[in-house]
């Protein structure tokens, strides 16, 4: 099922000759479909400023309030900070599999859970829970872009809302139906841009920081474990979401080294995360950050708070380009027959209506803090899984072998579903369902520990091992035939 992939070395030179298909001036034609040699380019490092953009983020900013409003303090939610994040480390991993297979994550699980089985996977996993995201992040910068129109007098309502989410939609929907090239070559500059105004945002912020807060009432003991492992699954949900992170790495070099691949995406993600989350915690140590874009505002000079908010509409476009782009391919791989364009403008669709929802009947911070803490317990399986077929297969994938979704594929495997990983992500799911402990659900084991959430690493490590045991087990049983 695998084909030995050649030699890998440092990095790729790039290639002399264009590449029509992955050019920032065209919508690109590729979808699911295996990537040639001939149209692969590019470096690992190229990766760094496609994660940096999309991270440098006001969802980071909002996350690391709410860590605060959770009752933690200023220190106490730098170390969850941190710990959630370096869970992108794992993110980068997956990305690899990117070049070794020439097509995107959501063909690669193939692999994992069979032609049939893949669609349920990818339905939820890759579409449901992006679409979630989309809306979160829309939601937020909806919130700003609201706020930004109240300084030139124009009344907060539903009509404004409404308009401010759509034309923020649109945006993000030429980025994401033009495609791998555009992001790829305008997330270089964009990151510098935002990587600036983040900077001197944090300027301010810090200087009104109050290093020593402590919250009124201060955890101890069970709760305190409780609320900062709640806060690292809240975390943790942003760099587990990208289950579908080799999508941008698929256009490079199929001799691109996995540690190159995996340390440029990581830091991609890493670092711009833990310093906007950590603003994020720091305002909240001075200001009421239940509105955060009016808490944020309490910091910055007038001639400034225009240009953070504008920025701040820019990073959640550049994010959510990213995150309609690969649902855009989910939909194709769960079996709907329409050009990759079209799937990413009917995911757009449908992800307005969802923000629309959380701004105008849910309260927002309620919604983003139980809809990504929920989110883990179905993430954290899939990555678990994903992991243990890298491992399984050496990173060895035959993209032209998975992008056959026919029952004659050498990934059909029985009636259509890989019975391991089918059995070891539902294992996954169970277990980190058991392990949850949000606003809306505890579960049975989470309550036995006093509230403690383990679903995040019950939700890696059981599927993980359960997968390896069972594709062992079938390889010595065929073995043996």
């Amino acid at each position: 099922m695998s084909q030995t992939t050649p030699p890998v070395t440092d990095s790729a030179p790039a290639p002399t000759h264009p590449v029509p298909t992955d050019s920032a001036v065209r919508v690109e034609t590729h979808g699911i479909d295996y990537i040639p040699d001939a149209e692969r380019h590019g470096r690992a490092r190229d990766l760094f400023a496609v994660w940096a953009a999309p991270n440098v983020n006001f969802l980071a900013v909002v996350i690391g309030a709410t860590l605060m409003l959770l009752g933690l303090t200023l220190w106490q939610a730098l170390l969850v900070i941190v710990i959630g994040n370096l869970f992108s480390i794992i993110t980068g991993i997956v990305a690899a599999s990117g070049p070794a297979a020439g097509t995107p994550s959501e063909v690669i699980t193939r692999a994992m859970y069979g032609i049939t089985g893949n669609r349920f996977n990818v339905a939820i996993a890759g579409w449901l829970i992006s679409v979630c995201y989309l809306a979160i992040n829309w939601a937020a910068a909806t919130t700003v872009a609201v706020g930004l129109l109240g300084r030139l007098g124009v009344p907060s309502n539903g009509w404004t809302i409404a308009i401010s989410a759509i034309v923020i939609a649109a945006a993000t929907m030429v980025i994401s139906v033009y495609g791998h090239g555009l992001i790829m070559r305008l997330y270089q500059p964009l990151a510098i841009l935002l990587a600036v105004i983040f900077a001197v945002m944090a300027v301010f912020v810090v200087s009104g920081a109050r290093w020593s807060y402590a919250p009124a009432e201060p955890l101890h003991g069970l709760g305190l474990v409780a609320m900062m492992a709640a806060g690292v699954a809240l975390v943790a949900s942003g760099p587990l979401s990208y289950t579908n992170s080799a999508d941008f790495a698929r256009y490079l070099p199929a001799r691109t080294r996995v540690r190159d691949v995996a340390l440029w995406t990581t830091l991609g993600m890493v670092i711009p995360g833990v310093l906007a989350t950590f603003v994020g915690a720091l305002a909240a140590s001075a200001v009421d950050m239940s509105d955060p874009e009016a808490g944020l505002e309490k910091f910055l000079p007038g001639w400034f708070a225009p240009i953070f908010l504008i920025s701040v509409i820019i990073g959640t476009i550049a994010n959510n380009a990213m995150t309609a782009y690969s649902s855009g391919l989910a939909l194709q791989a769960v079996g709907i027959r329409l050009p990759r364009s079209r799937t990413v403008l009917l995911d757009g669709t449908v992800g307005v209506l969802m923000t629309l929802f959380a701004l105008l009947v849910w309260n927002f911070l309620d919604s983003v803090s139980s809809a990504l803490q929920l989110a883990v317990t179905i993430l954290a399986p899939v990555m678990g899984v994903y992991l243990a077929d890298m491992l399984w297969r050496r990173n060895r994938y035959d993209g032209s072998a998975l992008a056959d979704d026919s029952r004659g594929s050498r990934f059909w495997f029985t009636g259509g579903v890989h019975i391991a990983g089918a059995v070891a992500v539902l294992a996954g799911i169970g277990a980190a369902l058991l392990c949850s402990a949000t606003l809306v659900y505890v579960g049975p084991v989470a309550a036995l520990l006093g509230g403690i959430d383990l679903s995040v690493p019950v939700g890696l490590i059981v599927p993980f091992v359960v997968y390896l045991a069972l594709v062992r087990r079938s390889a010595r049983s065929q073995a043996s035939l």
